[in-house]
């Protein structure tokens, strides 16, 4: 429902920012990590992610968007609450949660308070495929996958290319003409190597 709030932060602790958004106070929850990158500044932007409960409604608010990918992810699991999440995120930072669970490492789930064995299995088992497809995406964007490429490869599969297609496509493309620095020109010098 919300996807970032910005405004100045009015109240900090580590567990909670109060953001005045035009006169409008939110209570937002936020993690260790997130604390430390905004502790210093007086206004900033958090995305955020709104949970809906019979008790109520619960504003979480992230530094920056990956974070919050993390916590969407983890809160999917059966098993992993909002507190559970936000208390992993706080310990660690979203890059490791997602490298202990694409490499197994049970044993530094298990150390999070609040995670048991069980509970850090089912972490592995139940994201360890969709955290191999980001960190693929991932590896693409940082081996020669700039900004100018992924802005390329988000427009070709906003087309209804595939992404391996549209991925393949660039990297000819590039390959064929590394001087390209304008998106436009790229994606129709891509668009006639599909």
């Amino acid at each position: 429902m919300y996807a970032y709030l910005q405004g100045k932060f009015t109240f900090k602790n580590p567990a909670q920012v109060y953001v005045d958004v035009n006169g409008v106070g939110y209570e937002v929850n936020i993690s260790l990590n997130t604390y430390t990158h905004i502790q210093q500044l007086n206004e900033g932007k958090l995305f955020t992610h709104l949970q809906v409960k019979e008790d109520g409604h619960v504003l979480f608010g992230f530094f920056d968007r990956g974070e919050k990918e993390m916590f969407v992810q983890l809160i999917s699991v059966s098993g992993v609450g909002a507190a559970t999440a936000r208390m992993m995120l706080s310990h660690l930072k979203a890059e490791e949660v997602s490298r202990a669970i694409i490499l197994g490492n049970v044993k530094l789930l298990e150390s999070i308070k609040g995670i048991g064995k069980k509970t850090a299995e089912r972490l592995v088992l139940e994201l360890r495929d969709k955290m191999g497809k980001v960190a693929a995406e991932a590896d693409f964007t940082a081996t020669g996958g700039n900004s100018l490429q992924q802005d390329a490869l988000n427009a070709l599969i906003a087309l209804g290319i595939s992404k391996p297609m549209a991925e393949a496509s660039i990297q000819k493309t590039i390959k064929a003409d590394p001087s390209i620095h304008n998106l436009e020109e790229l994606l129709k010098k891509a668009l006639k190597t599909i």
